[in-house]
């Protein structure tokens, strides 16, 4: 599979993205461990495991983690962090284990970027009988005012990147041999310094890290004028972003 042009983004921003992005609820953990079946004793692979935001969180849950990332400045920062995780260098629809080898598949805040037929069938082959395959977001919640401002920001750069807002990533299901176990929400927040949880977010966002370094500069700028004219983020203290984490559930028939 092709990497998409829009996620050289991820090439220059990976140190970008360990900071600038929100980590996940305890409610995942729950999912994780109920619906997934992610425990001890079991093996379960991450698909597009980025820098490793979601591997605490699978970690938690328990189990035997393997990583698959393509980019390799993210599989580097990866590495780093988790050094005891096995990480591969592979995609989606070229998943190098066997077939029926995992107990659990799931793929955090990046199943859009390779929602094709191929790459779920090539999912489901890797899955035991039975085996689960999750899905986990985290979304801004755009109920609150600057949130949706920050929004219209990023929208107007998007382009065709794939994005699960737009939710062209449900065209692929329902999918052979996989059957919808149901979906969960929760609210989630990430804490920090307006610096870092709006600043360092906007700038982690794969097309915005592939920009120019002049329109770059540019969406920086706007930012700011935002945060310059938003109370509660004008005085450059702890915020807590808002999201809600949306969690899928699939099981291999």
């Amino acid at each position: 599979m092709k990497v998409h042009e829009k996620s050289k983004g991820y090439h220059e921003g990976a140190k970008d993205y360990v900071s600038g992005r929100p980590g996940y609820p305890a409610e995942a953990v729950t999912w994780l461990r109920e619906v997934i079946g992610v425990v001890p004793g079991k093996k379960v692979l991450e698909v597009g495991a980025g820098t490793g935001k979601f591997l605490r969180t699978l970690k938690d849950a328990g189990g035997d983690i393997v990583a698959l990332e393509p980019i390799e400045e993210m599989r580097a920062e990866l590495v780093r962090a988790f050094p005891d995780v096995t990480a591969l260098s592979g995609t989606a629809d070229e998943i190098p284990l066997p077939d029926g080898s995992v107990d659990a598949v799931v793929c955090a805040q990046a199943f859009h970027w390779f929602a094709t037929s191929s790459a779920v069938a090539e999912m489901r082959r890797v899955l035991t009988p039975g085996g689960m395959l999750g899905l986990i977001w985290n979304g801004r919640d755009e109920s609150m005012p600057w949130v949706a401002a920050l929004s219209k920001i990023l929208d107007r750069r998007e382009g065709d990147t794939p994005r699960y807002l737009t939710g062209a990533w449900r065209k692929v299901f329902p999918a052979p041999g996989l059957e919808f176990v149901g979906e969960r929400h929760a609210r989630n927040s990430h804490v920090g310094t307006v610096e870092q949880v709006v600043v360092k977010r906007t700038l982690s966002v794969s097309f915005i890290a592939g920009l120019p370094a002049e329109q770059r500069n540019e969406v920086e700028s706007e930012v700011r004028a935002l945060i310059a004219r938003t109370p509660e983020l004008a005085g450059g203290g702890e915020i807590a972003f808002p999201y809600e984490t949306s969690m899928f559930a699939y099981r291999k028939v």
